[in-house]
């Protein structure tokens, strides 16, 4: 790597994490005004540290950031670090890096006609109580989406049945069959115990904390407390021999977040062995011996998903797509990357799709519609739309002669976003759109998102998966209900875009309509921009290698993805532990 060869003092590391923070999220030097460094935290977190064996634990952190409280993974979302990968498995994986699914639980998969699918589980996979796991199980776990509060429930409208055959196949008929969203439920949803989940009731499915798991995984649940969740492998898990996957680890200790200061204090001490905080500045702090990240230059990280700006259409100016493209065109992305990040993420794609799918950007489409930051242009489009500042104050009005004034909210603490919306706010207001930024408590911000209760907001929900049908869901997702939770919240009424979404939900990837559908897609978003591409959202991983190395890096053996947050164990979370090696 070429970064500086510094070791720090406990104290100056603190101290200058914190002042790195100030600067990358400011663009002010480094000697802006410092953070009080939380000394207590840190001490907290390495008295923790002490009470496991070193060399048979590893230690993470980045995904919770308050005490575990729940390990049911029907909702996918509050669970405890690991519940989705470590204790409870999907019927398949996904490797990132091909875009294809591989068998876990399941041997093998195939449609048999254009209605039929046929899943094979493995012999011999048990439950961590010795229960076998078999098909019983397979569709049970499918058939609670028949609950209408359980998150698959959607899944039902387009299935048909789904049968045990015989111990270890289940055969599924299809009314509607939907490739791309079939494939992204096998890899997604985690295969849960009948014999336990049966006795909960229909109520609890979401809200039963499942405070005694029994999974399948590599790892079973050893404990928890306020500032820690525990696992300790199983040595009887199937995958062993199936999968040739030994884990040279005894304990995963999955540190809860007192701040992004303390993690990457703890992290140049070697107190985290893997950090998925995001830590601006860490490449300038790191000693190229012991602190690594997947690549040696920037942007450092891998892309993780899309970040994008959220215009409510139901409100107006944005309702105006014109008035969005001219928003899109305003904004310096290359501001947010240099200033906000420290050139840790990547400008977006005028699609939005990730770098992953590089090779269905539609570059016709694109060369016509696309867009890039061009503040002339911005203002030929506010002009050409009839948006005129009346009144001489700087700011257009709308062809009606309304004033216009605009909030831009981002979650306070989200030092990097709220630098963003700062950066945004000042384009779009030299641009002649008079925006606020304004910073409530995430809590806030996730009520307005889904109530639709806002002007403009920054998401990133837009993340890498098996198929860009995810993310064409996400922008433009109907019907539009009350509490808009899925996408498309700034509310664009758009169903011939929606028609489009559940038509390559239908097409395999390999059929020639499939390619047609992606550049009409494309030309749909950049023409109506639902939501306007910004940024990728980094993959924050940071590995201390003073203890365990071997970490994924360009170039190296791995490819997986080196993440805890929920659902990417099983996009190469769990390759990347047992690729771990004791460092010599």
């Amino acid at each position: 790597m070429n970064l500086p060869r510094r070791r720090w003092p406990l104290a100056v590391a603190v101290t200058t994490a914190a002042a790195l923070t100030l600067a990358a999220c400011s663009g002010d030097p480094i000697d802006a005004p410092q953070e009080t460094p939380d000394v207590e935290g840190l001490a907290e977190a390495q008295s923790l540290v002490s009470e496991y064996p070193r060399e048979e634990t590893v230690f993470t952190s980045g995904a919770q950031w308050g005490p575990p409280s729940s390990w049911n993974p029907i909702p996918q979302s509050g669970e405890a670090t690991g519940v989705r990968g470590l204790l409870y498995e999907p019927l398949f994986s996904f490797d990132p890096a091909t875009l294809e699914l591989e068998p876990w639980l399941a041997e093998r998969g195939e449609w048999t006609d254009a209605d039929t699918y046929v899943l094979t589980l493995r012999d011999g996979l048990t439950w961590q109580d010795g229960e076998v796991l078999d098909a019983e199980d397979v569709v049970f776990t499918v058939e609670l989406g028949k609950v209408p509060d359980v998150r698959w429930n959607n899944l039902w409208t387009w299935l048909s049945s789904a049968t045990a055959t015989d111990a270890t196949t289940v055969t599924f008929e299809f009314s509607d069959p939907r490739y791309q969203e079939w494939d992204n439920f096998l890899y997604t949803s985690s295969v849960l115990p009948q014999h336990i989940v049966s006795t909960w009731a229909e109520t609890d499915y979401n809200s039963n904390a499942n405070e005694d798991p029994i999974g399948s995984g590599a790892f079973r649940y050893s404990t928890h407390g306020q500032d820690r969740m525990v696992w300790e492998r199983n040595d009887d898990w199937w995958g062993t021999e199936a999968l040739g996957l030994e884990f040279p680890m005894t304990y995963v200790v999955d540190i809860v977040n007192p701040s992004n200061e303390v993690a990457l204090g703890l992290l140049l001490q070697g107190g985290l062995d893997l950090s998925n905080n995001f830590l601006p500045g860490v490449q300038t702090l790191a000693d190229s011996d012991k602190l690594g990240t997947y690549f040696d230059e920037a942007p450092y990280m891998l892309s993780a998903n899309t970040a994008v700006l959220v215009p409510n259409a139901t409100r107006a100016p944005m309702d105006d797509a014109e008035f969005r493209r001219a928003m899109a065109f305003a904004i310096d992305v290359d501001k947010i990357v240099a200033n906000a990040y420290g050139g840790i993420v990547q400008k977006a794609h005028p699609t939005g799709l990730l770098p992953a799918y590089s090779s269905l950007y539609d570059k016709g489409v694109v060369d016509e519609h696309g867009f890039e930051y061009d503040a002339d242009e911005a203002a030929s489009i506010l002009a050409a739309a009839g948006y005129e500042d009346t009144d001489g104050d700087g700011f257009v009005e709308t062809p009606e002669g309304e004033k216009i004034e605009l909030d831009l909210i981002v979650p306070a603490g989200w030092t990097d976003w709220m630098e963003s919306a700062r950066v945004i706010a000042e384009d779009l207001q030299a641009a002649g759109i008079d925006v606020t930024a304004d910073f409530p408590d995430s809590g806030a911000v996730d009520d307005a998102r889904s109530s639709g209760d806002f002007d403009l907001l920054i998401n990133n929900w837009a993340g890498l998966s098996n198929t860009p049908w995810t993310y064409y869901n996400y922008l433009f997702h109907q019907p539009v209900r009350d509490l808009q939770l899925v996408g498309n919240f700034g509310r664009v009424p758009d169903a011939g875009a929606w028609a489009l979404v559940e038509q390559l939900s239908r097409t395999a990837s390999d059929s020639p309509e499939y390619a047609r559908i992606m550049g009409e897609l494309q030309e749909m978003s950049l023409t109506q921009m639902p939501m306007i591409p910004l940024w990728y959202n980094g993959l924050w991983a940071q590995y201390n290698t003073s203890t365990w190395g071997n970490w994924p890096t360009d170039g190296g053996d791995s490819t997986a993805y080196p993440s805890t947050w929920g659902g990417f164990w099983q996009m190469g979370g769990l390759r990347t532990l047992a690729a771990l090696q004791p460092a010599g």
